[in-house]
Formats: structure tokens, sequence, C-alpha cells
């Protein structure tokens, strides 16, 4: 029995999935303790409308789970491949504005593209995320400025910069936000809003998944993705070795810049009604990115699933407005989701310890046990 216990927590699949999903328990009934607290007769009917999610919608509300998700796949990866290689990017924020307007840009005035016009300003946004967060990928390698104060710093000046641009190039003053951009600049729906009818979902769900497959395997099977690991948990030893940490430090953050960049465009060209609005608020989906990357541990897989998920409760709190609850309650559950995303990392750390302590003393025990001398 030991044996295979022992075996259980030497899989890092199977421990990386205890510690998620003793996350999401533990902020669900949080969330929970909150609507018993805020309103003792509906929290019980109302916490199961959460956990019912967007199956409440039929087809419309299984589409825009998908739909909802979307961008923050995109943030959760730019978060989580940071992660990997031994960076925070706390800027996804910023990144996606920059890459959202450039996205606009490209949408509302390069018509003469046709149908690729949409394939273009998705391209644009990647290189304008990619090139925001470069800035702080240079200060951190060559100035060694920690990467979560200019992060921080360049979400703020990328959304006033954004904000500035948008009244001087592409504004509807009546509405005081970005104006529509062209038809052929839309993602198209590929039948998805035939399949599941109502729903926002696009075909920018698949280019998500896409880029969970492509992160995927430059982290897991290619040297590039080694080197950049290596850099990040140790660059020492990587320079040591021949590797350039400098380098690799910039091109991890323009990477990661450049995900949360596709996430912006995502976003405003899903031709949902979304517009670049002049607000001096932040892009809320950069910062969900980061529970989603904790919950998925950085494992571009997990991330796609962790994204889904919080896509799924979202849409659940839609539904709370038919109870008695203010519509910020469920922004609430997400953050204690969120919150306790954090515990992820220590539930697997207890696993570590408590797998140490059972090959120690199975090792203790086969040192113990008693040798039989064979009589001549």
């Amino acid at each position: 029995m030991n044996n295979k216990l022992r075996r259980m927590l030497d899989s890092y699949n199977l421990s990386s999935f205890i510690a998620s999903f003793s996350a999401i328990i533990i902020g669900l009934l949080f969330g929970l303790i909150v609507l018993i607290f805020t309103n003792p007769g509906q929290a019980f009917a109302g916490f199961r409308t959460i956990l019912s999610g967007g199956f409440s919608g039929g087809s419309r509300g299984f589409g825009n789970i998908f739909y909802i998700a979307t961008p923050l796949i995109m943030t959760g990866l730019s978060v989580g491949f940071a992660f990997k290689t031994g960076l925070f990017n706390i800027g996804a924020s910023g990144q996606l504005i920059v890459g959202a307007y450039v996205s606009v840009v490209i949408g509302v005035y390069c018509t003469g593209l046709g149908q690729f016009q949409w394939v273009l300003a998705i391209l644009g946004g990647m290189a304008a995320g990619a090139l925001w967060a470069s800035i702080t990928g240079l200060l951190k390698a060559y100035l060694n400025v920690h990467e979560v104060i200019t992060s921080i710093m360049m979400n703020y000046i990328g959304m006033h910069l954004v904000n500035s641009l948008v009244v001087q190039t592409v504004f509807d003053s009546l509405r005081n936000q970005s104006s529509n951009v062209a038809k052929t600049a839309y993602i198209p729906t590929m039948g998805l809003d035939k399949l599941f009818r109502g729903s926002s979902l696009n075909a920018g769900f698949f280019i998500a998944v896409f880029f969970v497959l492509v992160i995927y395997i430059i982290l897991k099977k290619t040297v590039f993705g080694y080197e950049l690991i290596a850099c990040g948990h140790n660059p020492d030893a990587s320079k040591y070795a021949g590797i350039n940490a400098k380098r690799n430090i910039v091109l991890s953050m323009t990477i990661a810049g450049g995900l949360a960049g596709i996430a912006g465009s995502l976003i405003f060209l899903a031709n949902t009604g979304k517009h670049i609005e002049v607000l001096d608020v932040l892009a809320a989906e950069g910062f969900t990115g980061i529970p989603v990357a904790l919950l998925g541990l950085s494992n571009p897989l997990g991330i796609l699933l962790s994204a889904i998920f919080i896509g799924y409760i979202t849409l659940g709190g839609f539904y709370m407005q038919l109870y008695d609850f203010v519509p910020e309650i469920i922004d609430i559950i997400i953050a204690s989701i969120i919150y306790f995303s954090a515990f992820a990392l220590i539930v697997k750390k207890l696993l570590a310890f408590f797998k140490l302590r059972m090959n120690s003393r199975g090792k203790q025990r086969s040192e113990e046990k008693p040798t039989t001398v064979k009589e001549e």
C-alpha cells in the first residue's frame, strides 16, 4: 500500500491536479460562506446556479463559456510562459491593450486587405504586445530592474497612451470609445454561431488552442524552450553552460507580451460590440491571466482547462441575477478562487514533502531489515 501511494505521489501530473483541485474547492466553499452571510435564504440555490455554469443556458451558454475563456487562455499563457522561464509578467494588461489598439487601427483603416484584414490585425496586435513587453525584458536583462516593477508601470503607461491615441486616431466621440472596425476585420465564426446559436463564440477559440499547442511544444520539445527554462531556474549555471541568459530573458518577455497582445485582438475583433473605452481602467483579462496560470501550474494544457473553468463559473454568475444578489457577488466569488489559487502551490509543496518523508521512511526500513547469513 505504501509503495502504491509513493508511486502516486511521484506522479507530477497527479500532484498538480490535486493542488489545483484543492484550490478550486476551497475557493468555492469560501464563496458559499459569502453567499450564506449576504443572503441565507437563497444562498444554496444561488450556489447551485454557479456550479451549473453555462449549462443553464443550453447551447448558447455552452458556447459562451468558450468565448469568455478565449482571451483568458492567451493571458494565462502569457503569464504562465513567463513563470516557466523564471519571470513574473504582471504586465499582461498593458500588453493586451496596446495589442488591442494596433488591431483596432488595422481593423479600421486597412480595408484594402479584404478577407485577410483580420489576420493582419491579429498579427499586428501580437507584434505590438511583444514590442511593449520587450522593454521590460531589456530593463531586466541589461539593467537588472525587476520585471514586476517595470511591468506594473508599463501597464499604466500603456493604458494612458492608448487612451490618448484612440482619441487622436479612431475615436467615436458620441460613445467615448474606439470606432467600429470593418466587417472584414472581424474574426470569422466558422459556423460556430450556428452550432451554438446565440453565443458569441468564434474562431478565436481555435486560435487560442493553437497557441496552447505551440507553447507546449516550445517548452517541452525544443532546445530553445529548455534553454529558457534553464535560465529561469539558474541564470548563473546557464551562463556557465554557454547559454545567453540576457538574450533569453528578453525573448521570454517578448513572447509573453505577444501572447497577451493576441488576447487583446481576440477581444476587440470578435464582433460582440466591445470597443476600447477611454477610461482609466486596466484590462481585467490581463490580471485574470495570473490565477489562470496559477491554477494551471503554468502548464499550457492546464492553463487551457483552468481558463475554461473560470469562463464556466463566470457565466454561472451571470444567472445569479435571478436571485436577490448584487451583480458584484460573482466577482467576490471569483476573487476568492483567485486568492486561493496561490494555495495550489502550497498543496504541491506539501505533497512533495510528504513524498520525501515516505521515501526516507522506506529507505530507513530497507536498511534496518535484518540480513540472514547462510551457515556453512
